[in-house]
């Protein structure tokens, strides 16, 4: 049964609405709004059906104290007057429908039905919204490492803020949970968070994709389209591997920053944007700079704030506690019983120097997992790279060789000892698909022969 209040000066109206609702609902009644608004400080109801014309404290009063309270209550108008007009202000000031005096009892009891609905909808979007929160809180980050322990007290300091934060750190470390981080705990929790990855669109979409376009911008463009600026309006926007951005859309972004206001692709006018900016990358920018590659000015920027996320091997006191959350996360999923990772198994885990980072543990775990037998993770259960480390092979550096050269031979050689796997070559070199892929094309180029 639902809680529903009738507000009305006219003792009739209340009771002909209490003997109609009564009978599926609990209903309480007020004759004024001075009344209605102190039963639902005590009573919360989930419907209030509430009389626009009454003396002293009116309906329109009652929804401006109740939205200025944030209460949840559906709130449906009565009006004797016909006063359209009356009721769109009273539907802009957040009430759900009116309905007019001399109402039809079905009518009534479809609105409540339709309310109640919304209601239950309301509901379901919060407990959506506080369970994504609670994942992306600091608590849903695992390790108790020193690192770790640093990088959580900073972003408790930074989040609240409205500063852009520069998060760097290897592929693979989690750098995303982080920024997820920073905005479940900042002012804009309850706004959109927005991810965008740099290195996996090409410049023309990705600019698209941030600043959006106008109808006819370019062949294809066949209607309106918002951009991540817009989409993220009031939240945070994360620039995943910002480093990959090209100079031309770097200079667009710069112009965002500093002018808070953004161009859609074909658009005539400027369009004001309040979103809170967070980057990544596996980039060291500075380096880019030197190269050309990046420009100083939005480094300068993004770096109010430098959050680095340090790797796995730096941090291997996180390793059990991770590697037996994705145990039970996957054991889960797939209906095993798998019992806590013995300790010539972890011992593997723990020598290993996991150049993937937390993204490669968590695919060891899950494939060990899938193929443990009798729920023990045993050692058997480890890819060999990770299980025989003493038996992979090293690449022979030799004195006089250029960087260059060891570049060129570290890529290749990894790509081959992962099967020509370059989701896997990637994770394990640290650079993203964009970069592998040019530097295969400049190999060909020299005419060097391509696994």
């Amino acid at each position: 049964m639902a809680k529903i209040l009738i507000v009305d000066d006219e003792a009739g109206i209340r009771s002909v609405l209490g003997r109609v609702l009564g009978k599926k609902h609990e209903t309480r009644e007020a004759s004024g709004g001075a009344e209605a608004l102190r039963i639902c400080r005590e009573w919360s109801p989930e419907v209030v059906i509430c009389d626009l014309k009454m003396p002293e404290v009116d309906g329109l009063a009652v929804l401006r104290e109740l939205g200025a309270r944030k209460d949840e209550a559906v709130v449906v108008v009565l009006t004797a007057h016909g006063s359209v007009e009356t009721a769109v202000e009273a539907m802009k000031l957040g009430a759900f429908d009116y309905l007019r005096k001399p109402f039809d009892v079905e009518e009534v009891q479809v609105v409540v039905e339709k309310a109640l609905s919304v209601r239950d909808l309301k509901d379901e979007v919060r407990a959506l919204r506080r369970e994504a929160q609670k994942r992306d809180r600091l608590d849903g980050i695992i390790g108790k490492s020193p690192a770790m322990l640093r990088t959580f007290s900073l972003v408790e300091q930074v989040a609240p803020s409205r500063s852009t934060v520069l998060i760097v750190g290897e592929s693979g470390t989690g750098k995303e949970l982080i920024a997820r981080a920073l905005h479940a705990h900042s002012a804009r929790a309850d706004k959109r968070f927005v991810a965008v990855n740099c290195a996996a669109i090409s410049e023309e979409l990705l600019e698209s994709e941030l600043f959006g376009h106008e109808k006819g911008a370019f062949t294809g463009a066949v209607s309106q389209k918002l951009g991540k600026f817009e989409i993220a309006g009031g939240g945070t926007l994360f620039l995943d591997e910002i480093g990959e951005m090209s100079p031309r859309l770097q200079a667009k972004l710069l112009r965002v920053l500093q002018e808070e206001e953004i161009d859609r692709v074909g658009g005539k006018e400027s369009i004001p944007v309040d979103v809170r900016i967070l980057a990544s990358t596996n980039r060291n920018l500075r380096e880019e700079i030197k190269r050309g590659k990046f420009r100083e000015d939005l480094y300068y920027r993004l770096n109010v704030v430098t959050l680095s996320f340090p790797p796995l091997r730096e941090r291997k006191e996180d390793i059990p506690l991770l590697a037996d959350y994705f145990r039970k996360k996957y054991a889960e999923e797939n209906g095993k019983t798998i019992g806590e990772i013995p300790s010539a198994t972890m011992e593997v885990l723990l020598r290993y120097n996991w150049p993937g980072n937390v993204r490669e543990l968590e695919n060891v775990i899950e494939r060990a997992t899938l193929l443990c037998r009798n729920g023990v993770i045993s050692p058997d259960c480890l890819p060999e790279e990770i299980g025989r480390p003493e038996h992979r092979e090293g690449l022979e550096v030799r004195v006089g060789m250029t960087t260059y050269e060891v570049e060129r031979m570290l890529i290749l050689e990894t790509l081959k000892s992962c099967g020509n796997n370059r989701t896997r070559a990637v994770e394990l070199l640290g650079i993203s698909v964009r970069t592998l892929r040019n530097k295969l094309a400049e190999y060909r180029q020299a005419g060097i022969e391509i696994p």
